[in-house]
């Protein structure tokens, strides 16, 4: 049997390609704001000891009852085992517990302490001033912005 004809391919990519990519690619412009924003946040956060990913997981867990571990890595696009490396240094705080799912012991539920309210509400005036100031510098063009966010998430 004879082998088949290989056909050559051009491995190279014209400069003119990786300019086009890097001015229209959606993703690498969302990537480098979502990197931008997270350490003007995390730099915001930082006189109350918090992350911006610290600040959101404590949000996610301000509410009347505890929440399911499942349901806060949904909130939060995380897989359970992120949650978990991500709660570990809130927990070593005192900021919030984890305690066995009273409707299904195999579970966890998580929520605040008051020591991660109190946290929690010095975090949210910066937040709030941040998210101000932000809305500025994008011409008031914030609710857009998160409408298209929306869309793709």
């Amino acid at each position: 049997m004879s082998k088949p004809a290989v056909i050559p391919v051009d491995t190279s990519v014209p400069y003119a390609t990786t300019i086009h990519v890097r001015d229209t690619c959606l993703c690498l412009h969302v990537q480098r704001a979502a990197r931008a924003l997270a350490r003007r946040f995390d730099e915001a956060l930082r006189p109350v000891g918090l992350t911006n990913g610290q600040f959101s997981l404590l949000m996610s867990l301000n509410r009347p009852e505890p929440a399911g571990m499942g349901g806060v890595a949904n909130l939060l696009a995380m897989d359970r085992t992120t949650l978990t490396a991500a709660l570990k240094p809130l927990l070593r705080r005192g900021l919030l517990l984890i305690e066995p799912d009273p409707k299904d012991r195999r579970g966890r539920v998580l929520s605040l302490t008051d020591a991660g309210r109190a946290v929690l509400a010095r975090a949210v005036p910066i937040w709030t001033r941040e998210h101000g100031d932000l809305d500025v510098e994008l011409d008031g063009g914030s609710d857009a912005l998160r409408t298209g966010l929306r869309k793709l998430a």
